[in-house]
């Protein structure tokens, strides 16, 4: 016999339900859940869009990074910003630099330095992504009003601010 597959939904509901059986707060799992929920559902969307944008999630880590800095990066940063190991830095820069997305130049204040910059090309590919993420965001959330998505917001960040805090 064989199972439907579950909505997304109903799979919240079934563990909700399991975690208050084994003693855990109700309110608290709702919410946890759910934030699981659409971490796990956006994360395959953005894999798939990588997929089609050719990148790696090491090679967006780099292209996001260097573009939320808005100046060059060392290569030293980049690994620290995305949590790898500088050795394998070097793998990914070659293979931005090589499709025209990254530049790498040497730091006029330091000459020992290596500074990493987007190229008009990463820019626009970041813009673009960017702009295709933000379709599927807005439509995750588009049966919250204006207000809502405020608060949602609001609420979340005091939730990271106590992250932060733990950290």
């Amino acid at each position: 016999m064989s199972q439907r597959t579950l909505s997304p939904s109903e799979v919240h509901r079934q563990a909700v339900a399991a975690y208050v059986a084994a003693g855990a707060d109700e309110s608290v799992q709702r919410v946890i859940t759910a934030l699981q929920g659409v971490n796990r559902s956006l994360d395959r969307w953005y894999t798939q869009q990588l997929g089609v944008l050719e990148l790696s999630q090491g090679e967006w880590g780099i292209i996001a990074a260097t573009a939320r800095a808005g100046e060059p990066l060392t290569p030293g940063q980049l690994a620290h910003l995305g949590h790898v190991a500088s050795s394998s830095m070097t793998h990914r820069l070659d293979k931005l630099e090589e499709r025209g997305l990254i530049q790498r130049s040497v730091d006029e204040n330091n000459r020992t330095r290596v500074l990493v910059d987007l190229t008009d090309n990463g820019r626009e590919l970041f813009g673009r992504a960017i702009r295709e993420s933000n379709v599927i965001e807005a439509q995750v959330l588009q049966d919250l009003g204006g207000e809502e998505r405020l608060e949602l917001a609001r609420l979340l960040e005091v939730v990271i601010r106590r992250l932060d805090q733990e950290s």
